[in-house]
């Protein structure tokens, strides 16, 4: 098969849509990701892939720590930013949250703690260990088939 098939296949999963942040010194880094999991929940461990030659990779390495905001359906501009989509953003305003930046306004944000990484293929897979989670309500941004979508509630739905 080739990339754009498995790419093709790939995309038919539907994810939630997050931004990766963490800084070195001053300096403050992040982008959009859909590739994260949850992985323990003893001790409490998520997963992130990074491409080998993601900046974001230099980042992490160097800090050892970085922060996941999972993004609400209203965030798809601040998604389209990160991911370099959007080259204007008039500012982020990041919410200081455990001593990493995160999104304001995420459903949900942690902070982590670099425990594992290891290459696999063309990425880097971390494992984080979370230090501190935040959760407020609201729906979630989607992506499937390489668009943002939203969610629908089939709860009410008699069968």
């Amino acid at each position: 098969m080739d990339d754009r098939t498995f790419r093709t296949a790939m995309g038919k999963f539907a994810t939630g849509v997050t931004i990766v942040t963490t800084k070195v010194g001053e300096d403050i880094h992040g982008m959009t990701a859909n590739a994260f999991m949850s992985v323990s929940l003893d001790p409490k461990l998520i997963l992130i892939s990074i491409d080998e030659k993601a900046t974001m990779k230099r980042y992490i390495d160097h800090s050892n720590q970085f922060a996941i905001s999972i993004l609400n359906d209203q965030q798809k501009d601040m998604s389209a930013y990160f991911a370099g989509q959007k080259k204007e953003m008039k500012e982020v305003d990041f919410h200081w949250f455990n001593g990493m930046p995160t999104i304001d306004g995420a459903l949900v944000k942690l902070t982590c703690d670099v425990d594992n990484s290891v290459v696999a293929g063309d990425h880097t897979l971390y494992i984080g260990k979370v230090t501190d989670v935040a959760i407020t309500e609201g729906e979630p941004l989607a992506f499937f088939e390489g668009k943002y979508r939203k969610m629908e509630d089939y709860s009410n739905i008699k069968e």
